[in-house]
């Protein structure tokens, strides 16, 4: 067990410059703050088993988290993470909403979309957080269908309570468990995680081909790292494990070349967030940036010929009004 950071009076002005532990990379970035008040105590402590981590925070104080498209940029950990909230409460706001996790239940975050944390102690004057953070790509082997930020569940029941009995019992041990053991158990925990979140029907599992589920891979691959300029055949190739080959076999059968895939959902996510008043603060070239173009007024061409209409102007026309047309349509607007 090690140490990420301890605050308090004298030291929690500094929480942005050390939230991340000694070796700044321990959290995926973000702006962290901690309220002042007359107490301030918060400790993080972390375990390490493979590719995940358990963490336990306790705070005597109000803390904030922010997570945004720019901090995805820069830092494009791709991790979720499950988190048992014991004692105070979470509030989450992201893209689907607000979400309110009180003591005793389960919610996730995922580092690859932007949300922020509001983490409060309870009537006992304490928050206890218990951390697992998960890479996706290990997440995904148990859990096919996706689950969306700030999904949040009561964690009772057996299969929860046995899941944060492995977490809690391997984040206390005294290195008298194998590595490789551990490992198995946090696995197996994960395992009991996934089938507690299906009994509450908020995923429908279906069976599925190898290739079915590559090209799932693929696809959801492409959606994660839209905001990556870089994002190539050979670069998702590459992130999901697979020859550059096989992937243009994939698109092949799904009925899109990898370009043309590429450009509709960054037009069509582009095409959400110009008409979502959430997003009415941020500008067009912010927009243009997130979603992978180089150049805005590249951007706004290829736009235009797509839709018949400059950003900006369909911006104007959504504030008032969605059209029949663009609230059905969800699909490939190339028809």
């Amino acid at each position: 067990m090690e140490t990420l950071f301890a605050f308090d009076k004298r030291n929690y002005q500094n929480c942005q410059d050390s939230f991340r532990g000694p070796r700044n990379s321990e959290y995926y970035t973000g702006d962290y703050s901690i309220e002042p008040g007359s107490v301030i105590d918060v400790r993080a402590d972390r375990r390490t088993i493979g590719f995940c981590s358990i963490i336990r925070l306790r705070s005597r104080t109000r803390q904030l988290f922010r997570r945004t498209w720019d901090h995805i940029r820069n830092d494009g950990t791709d991790v979720a993470t499950l988190c048992f909230v014991k004692r105070g409460r979470v509030s989450i706001s992201h893209q689907l909403g607000d979400t309110i996790a009180n003591t005793g239940d389960f919610v996730i975050t995922k580092s690859i979309t932007p949300f922020s944390v509001d983490s409060q102690p309870g009537e006992d004057g304490v928050s206890e957080l218990l951390h697992l953070t998960v890479p996706m790509q290990m997440l995904r082997r148990v859990l096919r269908d996706d689950i969306k930020v700030g999904f949040c569940v009561p964690a009772g029941g057996r299969k929860f309570a046995l899941a944060e009995r492995i977490l809690s019992d391997l984040f206390e041990d005294q290195d008298e468990i194998d590595g490789q053991v551990a490992e198995q158990l946090v696995e197996s925990a994960l395992s009991v995680i996934v089938d507690a979140i299906k009994d509450h029907g908020t995923v429908a599992p279906e069976r599925q081909g190898l290739a079915d589920k590559r090209l799932q891979d693929v696809l959801r691959f492409i959606e994660t790292h839209l905001s990556d300029s870089k994002l190539s055949v050979a670069y998702v190739a590459e992130g999901c494990g697979i020859s550059p080959r096989y992937l243009s076999l994939l698109l092949k059968r799904q009925g899109s070349p990898f370009s043309m895939l590429l450009w509709n959902k960054r037009l069509q996510m582009a095409r959400q967030w110009l008409a979502d008043s959430a997003h009415g603060k941020s500008t067009i070239s912010e927009i243009a940036y997130r979603i992978g173009f180089k150049n805005p007024a590249h951007f706004s061409r290829i736009f235009k010929r797509e839709f018949k209409v400059s950003p900006r102007k369909y911006r104007a026309d959504a504030g008032v009004e969605l059209t029949s047309t663009l609230v059905v349509d969800g699909g490939d607007s190339r028809h």
